[in-house]
């Protein structure tokens, strides 16, 4: 649980590079690289994030250059 004072960005981007326990490199909208890693309720609920996926990632103010991907957004041409 977040504490009361916690500021988080919030930034979309894309996988493009997947990486070894959980962690990927995240290009976001506004052109940074980034460092991404699972959160814990996408480890526990199987959640699959494989290269091309876009995904909501929340960024630290200490270190902009790691973030946790907090959901994988839904594509467009998903059917079901």
């Amino acid at each position: 649980m977040a504490k009361q004072g916690d500021k988080k960005f919030i930034h979309e981007g894309l996988i493009t590079q997947s990486l070894l326990n959980g962690m990927f490199r995240v290009l976001l909208d506004n052109q940074d690289l980034i460092l991404g890693y699972l959160s814990g309720k996408i480890r526990k609920n199987f959640v699959r994030v494989l290269p091309g996926d876009r995904v909501r990632v929340e960024l630290s103010p200490y270190d902009s250059t790691k973030g946790r991907i907090v959901y994988r957004l839904r594509s467009k041409d998903a059917s079901g």
